[in-house]
């Protein structure tokens, strides 16, 4: 069993930056993909950035030049760096923690962006 716990949501402005982070606890951490993933009011979740156990990355084209994913093994965390916010990047974000078959969500965070 894998814990996901989401902090670092928040109000930003246009333009602004937060970063979102993940702790993990449980199980052996370092083997999973970790995700972050977002669903707007009225919208499907939809993938916004992965990383696999060996760092390579995958990112929604949504966010890609703006949004950073990285990981610290050592302290079982999952990061999300967001730059260049938009109110289109309105959501609540969510953590991913993938090893077939487990599957495992946080809770959410919330993330607004409105002048």
């Amino acid at each position: 069993q894998v814990q996901l716990v989401e902090s670092g949501g928040g109000l930003v402005q246009p333009g602004g930056s937060l970063r979102l982070s993940c702790a993990a606890s449980g199980k052996v951490f370092s083997g999973y993909t970790m995700g972050w993933y977002r669903q707007a009011p009225g919208k499907q979740r939809e993938l916004v950035a992965t990383i696999t156990s060996g760092t390579y990355t995958n990112y929604a084209d949504s966010v890609k030049g703006r949004f950073t994913i990285s990981r610290d093994n050592a302290k079982n965390a999952v990061y999300l760096q967001m730059n260049s916010l938009i109110p289109e990047d309105t959501a609540v974000y969510y953590c991913n923690a993938r090893a077939f078959p487990q599957d495992y969500w946080g809770q959410g965070t919330q993330v607004t962006v409105s002048s």
